[in-house]
């Protein structure tokens, strides 16, 4: 609900101010340590980057309330933003994008561990596992970049808006595709902010749309075995049905007004 949404958004910018703030029946506030501040800061910023590869990569809907609210704390509190930044592209370097190389003399397990993987005891999770923790990070990241929190004052602009999503698709599109990852990641991040970035860019959009379409699955193709092609099949389908109807869906669980009312 959209009072529950506040209640959370009040409580944490409370905090943040230096206020006193009520949690399991005591009263915490940052000011009663001298590195109290930096210290929420960095754990509130991580715990952002866990909700997304947590609840948003099992419930896509929910990347648009948690994104709202970081999105106002990010405008109000920018070293949140900053920290959130640097825990996401530790977490997820495709968030970048990057693509880490692995170099000489790096281990296999810590070259792994570059690219997004969780090693545990040598062992390295599953690729499912791994695929849709990245994809609700990367969720995660198209929600924050089109939101605002609808009660701040909106004076300036976003702290890190639409022009770093439209940075990040041109980016990736340079970048050499990976089998799975690469699909995947623009599927995700198509579907959560291509609406928006379509408003924005208009024409500008719909050339990468055709470059996308064009250029850039062919070379997705080429380096996709038949066993990964899942993703690809979906990234392919839903960029030739925005191309033909000439349109971009809105995504699903995007916040609507009415729901500011509840």
């Amino acid at each position: 609900a959209g009072s529950k949404l506040r209640e959370v958004f009040d409580k944490i910018n409370n905090l943040l101010s230096g206020k006193p703030v009520q949690t399991e029946g005591q009263t915490v506030s940052v000011t009663q340590h001298p590195q109290g501040l930096e210290f929420v800061c960095y754990k509130l910023a991580e715990k952002f980057v866990r909700h997304g590869e947590g609840e948003v990569s099992f419930h896509h809907d929910s990347a648009f309330p948690i994104a709202v609210v970081l999105s106002g704390i990010w405008e109000l509190h920018p070293r949140v933003g900053d920290i959130f930044l640097a825990h996401l592209h530790k977490k997820c370097p495709y968030s970048v994008p990057f693509y880490p190389a692995r170099k000489e003399g790096t281990s296999m397990e810590e070259y792994q561990r570059m690219l997004g993987y969780e090693v545990h005891d040598s062992k390295v999770e599953e690729q499912d596992h791994f695929l849709k923790r990245m994809s609700g990070m990367i969720r995660l990241y198209a929600a924050i970049i089109q939101l605002r929190w609808p009660y701040g004052n909106k004076q300036g602009a976003h702290p890190h808006g639409l022009s770093y999503g439209w940075r990040w698709l041109a980016q990736m599109l340079n970048l050499e595709p990976l089998a799975d990852v690469t699909a995947m990641l623009l599927l995700d991040f198509l579907e959560v902010c291509g609406n928006a970035l379509m408003k924005q860019y208009g024409i500008q959009f719909w050339k990468t749309m055709f470059f996308i379409q064009k250029s850039y699955i062919p070379r997705i193709e080429a380096v996709t075995s038949s066993g990964q092609m899942g993703c690809l099949s979906r990234l392919k389908n839903f960029v030739q049905k925005c191309l033909r109807a000439e349109e971009m869906p809105l995504p699903k669980g995007i916040l609507t007004p009415s729901f500011w009312r509840t």
